[in-house]
C-alpha cells in the first residue's frame, strides 16, 4: 500500500514542464464535452470535473449548505460508510479531492490504469450518492464550525470579509461560503441534499482529464460516471454589482501590526484588454520583488514585508485587490505610498523596460503551470469555463509578447482609480480613521 501510494505521488508529476500540451475535445453519447490530454507513458490518469455555481447557489437562509455538502461528499456514499469509503479508496490508492468555491464546485481524482473502473465506481458512488449520515453530518458539522470560529479572530479573514460586505451588497459574493456560526449550525440532512441538487447537474460540468486513457474510454468513462446526475441545477445568481467607495474602514482588533485590503472594481477576464491589465498588474503589484509597490513601500522605506496586487475576475463580478501589513504607527504612510503609486501608473503607465520585464516573467513563468497531470487537467478546465480555445496553451505568450507601450498606458488610465481605493485596515491604525461612505 505504501508503494502504491508512493507511486501516487511521483505519477501525479509524471508530465514535464516543457512538454508539449496537446488537446484534444471529446463528446460522449450523453453530449457532454471533455477535453483530453493523451499519454500513455505512465500507466495513471488525472481526472478534473468542474459543477459551475459552486456556493454561489446557497438557497437563502441556507448560507453554507453547499460548502458543507461537498465536505461530506466523501464521508460515505452508496452502501459504505465513511470508513468503508476511505478504505476501499486506500486499497485502490486512488485520491480524490473535493472542494467549493464562490463560482464552482471542483472533483479531482487521481487513479492508476489498472484500478480505473474501480476508481471510476467509487467516484461515481461519491457523486450520485453520497450517505449524509446523520453522524457525519455532525462530525463534520463541527469541523466547519470551528473553522469559521477561528476566521472570526483572524485579521485576513476579518478584512476579507468586510471588504465583500463592502463590493457586493446583498449578493452572494458578500459572504462566506462557509456560512455563519447560525447558518451552519440550522443546516438539516433535507438542506444538504437540496444542495447536492442545485450544484451537482449536468447542465454545468466541465472536464479534463489527462494521462493514460483513450478519447473512447473517456467518454465511456464520462457517461458512466455522471449520467445519473440531474440534467439541471438550480438557476445561476445574477451579476454582482460591484458599488466599492473610494475611503477607508477601519475594523479595531488588539493586534501590534495592521492588516490593509484595498481595491476597486476590476476587469473580466473575457475582456479583450485583460491581457493588458495583467501585464499592468504584474509591474504595479503582482508579487515580483521587482514590482513598484514593493520597490516603494518595501524596499525603500521599510513598511512592510510584503505588499501585492492581483485582479480577482469572478464569474458574475470583477474587482481589483491589493493587500499589505504594517505596524499600527506606519499603515497609514503605508496606504499613502500605495495610493501615490496608483496614482502615478494611471497618469504615466510604465515604462519599457518595466514592460520588457513584466513579459519576460510572466512567459518564463508560464510552463511551470504545467508541472503534472493534475495541475494540467484543472488548467483545462478553466479554460473550458473561460471559453477559451485548446490552444490558447501554445498562444498564450503570444498574447502576452503582443502588449505594447500603449496598451499599457491606455488600460492603466481606464483601470486605474486612486481616488476609488478603499482601504480596510484590521487593526489598530494611529493615525487612521473610517471616513464616511459615498
Amino acid at each position: 500500500m505504501r508503494f502504491a501510494l508512493s507511486m501516487m505521488m511521483v505519477l501525479a508529476i509524471a508530465v514535464p514542464a516543457h512538454a508539449e500540451v496537446k488537446i484534444q475535445e471529446v463528446t460522449s453519447d450523453s453530449g457532454l464535452t471533455a477535453w483530453l490530454v493523451e499519454d500513455h507513458s505512465i500507466p495513471f490518469v488525472a481526472l478534473e470535473i468542474r459543477f459551475r455555481g459552486g456556493a454561489s447557489l446557497d438557497a437563502p437562509g441556507k448560507r453554507g449548505a453547499i460548502n458543507l455538502m461537498t465536505a461530506l461528499l466523501e464521508e460515505g456514499a452508496g452502501d459504505m460508510n465513511a470508513r468503508a469509503f476511505a478504505r476501499a479508496g486506500e486499497a485502490l490508492a486512488t485520491s480524490f479531492g473535493f472542494d467549493v468555491g464562490d463560482d464552482s464546485l471542483s472533483v479531482s481524482a487521481r487513479f492508476l490504469t489498472e484500478n480505473k473502473d474501480a476508481s471510476v465506481a467509487l467516484l461515481r458512488a461519491a457523486l450520485v450518492m453520497p450517505r449524509f449520515d446523520d453522524e457525519a453530518i455532525e462530525r463534520v458539522r463541527g469541523q466547519v464550525l470551528a473553522n469559521i470560529s477561528a476566521e472570526a479572530k483572524d485579521p485576513n479573514d476579518i478584512a476579507s470579509r468586510t471588504f465583500d460586505q463592502i463590493a457586493f451588497g446583498d449578493h452572494p459574493y458578500a459572504s462566506s461560503p462557509s456560512g455563519t456560526e447560525q447558518s451552519v449550525s440550522a443546516l438539516t440532512r433535507d438542506d444538504l441534499v437540496a444542495a447536492h441538487r442545485a450544484v451537482m447537474a449536468r447542465d454545468r460540468i466541465y472536464i479534463g482529464a489527462v494521462g493514460d486513457i483513450t478519447p473512447e474510454e473517456l467518454t465511456a468513462l464520462v457517461d458512466d460516471l455522471l449520467d445519473a446526475l440531474p440534467a439541471e441545477g438550480a438557476p445561476m445568481p445574477p451579476a454582482a454589482e460591484v458599488t466599492i467607495p473610494g475611503g477607508i474602514t477601519v475594523v479595531p482588533f488588539d493586534t501590534p501590526q495592521s492588516v490593509a485590503l484595498f481595491g476597486h472594481s476590476g476587469m473580466a477576464q473575457e475582456d479583450p484588454d485583460f491581457f493588458t491589465a495583467s501585464v499592468l498588474n504584474q509591474v504595479l503589484g503582482g508579487g515580483s520583488f521587482e514590482s513598484r509597490l514593493m520597490e516603494e513601500v518595501r524596499e525603500k522605506r521599510g513598511l512592510t514585508y510584503g505588499v501585492y496586487s492581483y485582479l480577482v475576475p469572478k464569474d458574475l463580478a470583477a474587482i481589483y485587490l491589493g493587500s499589505v501589513s504594517s505596524a499600527n504607527d506606519r499603515i497609514a504612510e503605508a496606504i499613502e505610498v500605495i495610493r501615490a503609486e496608483w496614482a502615478k501608473a494611471a497618469a504615466e503607465g510604465v515604462t519599457q523596460a518595466e514592460l520588457d520585464d513584466a513579459k519576460t516573467y510572466m512567459t518564463g513563468a508560464y510552463p511551470l503551470r504545467f508541472d503534472g497531470n493534475g495541475p494540467i487537467a484543472r488548467i483545462m478546465v478553466g479554460m473550458q469555463m473561460l471559453g477559451l480555445p485548446t490552444d490558447y496553451i501554445a498562444t498564450r505568450n503570444e498574447r502576452v509578447e503582443a502588449v505594447t507601450l500603449g496598451d499599457v498606458r491606455r488600460v492603466a488610465a481606464e483601470l486605474l482609480d486612486p481616488e476609488g481605493l478603499h482601504f480596510v485596515v484590521v487593526g489598530q491604525p494611529a493615525g487612521l480613521q473610517s471616513t464616511p461612505a459615498n
